[in-house]
């Protein structure tokens, strides 16, 4: 980018390459921003961009003339080279400009105390720029293009298999991974357990806490690492330390941080990078409890407007995870509407379509008292954008006393344990006078295979 601001006269020169070529106008119209040019240009650089919009063709030279009080004159014998000076230089103008335009306006913001969009301003003028990414031919190595795919957007597994088998092999890097639930559900459950299933494969994360403190999302994790029930935490503090001093030897590292309840992204943000200057530690996965904290740091938003203040920071959230090839997840909070519902859907998040419309996997937590007693929980997915798990239901193992969730045993799922979920529909069923087909028991389970037994036995 030239350092030197272009003159008046140079800019008169970029206006007649425009209206003397039709093909340089649409090849830069995406950069093409009339308050660029100085005041004297602007009102004729105006009409060329209204006049194009408007009759889908460049005005003549009369017309902006005219229009703006100029004497600019057609360039005749204009060949590929010097296409390509206009091109270059224009895009160097422009980003000069832009980048000028966004530190002014920067230095207001600060004055003001709004310190969060600076950084948004200052980086969409650096990023500004023609298109030369023309695309991938389709039938072009499909083998390096699927290598690439792998390699760029790998997926790593969630450590539970029956949720990997529905999303195709796991999480993507860089998407934006939501679990819902109502309070108490087990958001913040999954998410630690789900940590500890990363760290379990070596994998170094960070878990930003906005509502439990440091120290109990740890004790947390020293009753899942170890196996001891939180309640015998205390009474056991000899064996926890050997436990875990051979957990370290095998596992991951994990940063738990905490952060006050409407932190920004930005802040967060500034958190893992002193991470990264004061003790290199790079995350491959971040998990942050939970979206509904935390504020966006592109604009500011009023507290009240749910609705913009999640599509906001979930944006925010999915494109960091993109830039930085994290794991991202974080959870969310159902509304009044979800806190009853056994089929949970888009419109029982707290923000409801907003998160949904970014998130790249979106689970709802459904569970009551007598599924923990019995051992289980249960995830609906609600949203998939790489596989065909949406509306799927699968039920996982819950350990109360060390609150490890785990994949559900096989002669468990083959026995096909009633949810309460299923209990609760039937009985709405029957109230509503529908047919209800009945659901089978564990008894009946076994005496369909105890029959088969002796059927096969009896072909033999």
């Amino acid at each position: 980018m030239s350092s030197e601001k272009a003159s008046v006269e140079e800019q008169k020169v970029y206006l007649c390459f425009l209206l003397s070529d039709s093909n340089l106008y649409p090849r830069s119209q995406n950069i093409f921003n009339p308050q660029n040019f100085d005041r004297s240009l602007q009102k004729a650089a105006r009409f060329i961009q209204e006049h194009t919009q408007e009759h889908s063709t460049l005005p003549t030279f009369q017309q902006v003339n005219a229009i703006g009080g100029l004497e600019l004159e057609p360039i005749s014998g204009i060949n590929e080279g010097h296409e390509q000076w206009f091109l270059k230089s224009f895009e160097s103008f422009t980003k000069r400009e832009e980048l000028e335009r966004a530190i002014i306006k920067s230095a207001d913001l600060i004055g003001r105390g709004e310190f969060d969009p600076v950084e948004k301003l200052v980086k969409d003028a650096v990023e500004i720029g023609l298109t030369k990414d023309l695309g991938i031919d389709y039938f072009h190595d499909p083998r390096a293009r699927l290598l690439r795919l792998k390699d760029k957007n790998g997926m790593v597994s969630t450590g539970w298999k029956t949720i990997d088998d529905k999303l195709f092999g796991g999480f993507n890097i860089g998407g934006l991974n939501i679990f819902c639930g109502n309070s108490g559900a087990g958001k913040s459950l999954f998410l630690q357990n789900l940590a500890l299933n990363w760290m379990e494969k070596n994998l170094n994360g960070i878990y930003i806490t906005l509502e439990l403190s440091e120290d109990l999302v740890a004790m947390r994790l020293d009753s899942m690492v170890s196996g001891i029930a939180s309640r015998e935490i205390f009474h056991n503090l000899d064996n926890l330390e050997i436990k875990l001093a051979m957990a370290k030897k095998r596992c991951g590292s994990l940063k738990i941080k905490y952060m006050p309840a409407q932190t920004s992204i930005n802040q967060i943000k500034a958190y893992i990078k002193e991470l990264s200057i004061q003790k290199n530690y790079h995350p491959d996965f971040v998990c942050i409890d939970y979206l509904d904290l935390i504020m966006p740091s592109s604009m500011k938003v009023d507290i009240e407007n749910v609705f913009l203040k999640d599509k906001l920071c979930s944006e925010e959230l999915r494109n960091y995870a993109t830039e930085q090839k994290n794991l991202m997840v974080t959870a969310s909070q159902f509304n009044r509407t979800g806190i009853d519902e056994i089929e949970l859907s888009a419109g029982s998040i707290s923000g409801g379509i907003s998160k949904f419309f970014t998130a790249d996997t979106l689970f709802g937590i459904y569970t009551n008292r007598s599924m923990r007693e019995r051992g289980a929980i249960q995830l609906q997915f609600l949203k998939t954008r790489n596989s065909n798990g949406v509306d799927s239901k699968i039920d996982l193992a819950f350990d109360v006393n060390t609150m490890r969730i785990s994949d559900m045993a096989e002669e468990v799922v083959a026995e096909k344990i009633i949810s309460g979920a299923d209990i609760v529909k039937q009985i709405r069923e029957k109230k509503d006078g529908k047919k209800v087909e009945p659901l089978p028991t564990s008894q009946d389970v076994s005496r369909d295979k105890l029959n088969n037994l002796l059927a096969s036995l009896n072909k033999k």
